[in-house]
């Protein structure tokens, strides 16, 4: 097998692994959707804060340029929510508009979190890339490394996929795509590895930007309808439990990829 073939199936592997294992979520009753989705916040901060941010200073000139990245990607993210907005929305008299308007979002939180993933994967693919070239079995064990830690992330991503209106098979399939292009960042990152590695850093900011933009903006406005000290705890344990799936994720992962020479 060549290696660029070696690549495209590791990367096809770890992005079809992670998704699968984590579709769990399709057998989640509907009713049980909006509790979780306070997993899910927990799920999408933990990855930003504690996986991707960190990756993203760790590989950048400036952590400063890294910052100005997230800042920039959090008003794109904003910008890009209102156009959503607008072709939902050309009148005050939208059901948007209304304090009884449906739970779901018009799918807005569903493609902005769909948009940030997929950057996150093709950064991946690049990723993997960049280990088959050193080593093949470094390449090998990053690949299943990548998939297992972003098992709680997209958990959290087919939640709020479904508590953003998408059918369970919609969210399965959006989820896929946003997958493939792990694939499509390995294969230019086996041409073009050098170019692609220099803005790494900063792809990962973009990624990272839209993960804190869905969690702060449209998630957890949400859960302050909520008020009563005993959901407001539920909610707290559970964003809580997201974050600790992803921390205890990363750190079986690293240990995993330290103990197979990386």
């Amino acid at each position: 097998m060549s290696l660029l073939a070696a690549i495209l199936l590791a990367s096809a592997a770890g992005g079809l692994l992670s998704v699968l294992l984590a579709s769990v979520a399709l057998n989640m009753k509907v009713e049980w959707v909006p509790v979780m989705v306070s997993y899910a916040i927990g799920a999408l901060l933990g990855a930003a804060f504690l996986e991707i941010l960190p990756h993203a200073m760790e590989h950048a000139g400036s952590f400063e340029a890294v910052s100005g990245a997230v800042l920039a990607g959090i008003f794109g993210f904003f910008i890009l929510e209102k156009l959503v907005l607008w072709r939902h929305c050309h009148t005050e008299t939208c059901e948007a508009h209304h304090a009884d308007a449906p739970s779901h979002d018009h799918g807005r939180s569903g493609m902005m979190i769909t948009v940030g993933d997929t950057v996150h994967n093709f950064v991946d693919g690049v990723m993997i890339a960049a280990a088959f070239l050193v080593d093949v079995k470094l390449g090998v064990v990053t690949a299943f490394a990548i998939a297992a830690h972003e098992v709680p992330q997209e958990l959290g991503d087919f939640l709020i996929l479904l508590h953003s209106g998408y059918s369970k098979t919609q969210a399965l399939l959006l989820n896929l795509l946003s997958s493939a292009a792990m694939l499509a960042g390995a294969l230019l990152g086996y041409f073009l590895l050098q170019p692609l590695h220099d803005l790494l850093p900063y792809m990962l900011a973009l990624a990272a930007s839209g993960m804190i933009y869905v969690a702060v903006a449209d998630l957890i406005p949400g859960l302050h309808k909520r008020a009563e000290l005993g959901h407001t705890a539920q909610q707290a344990v559970l964003i809580g439990l997201g974050v600790f799936t992803v921390w205890i994720a990363g750190t079986l992962a690293e240990g995993w990829m330290d103990g197979h020479g990386h």
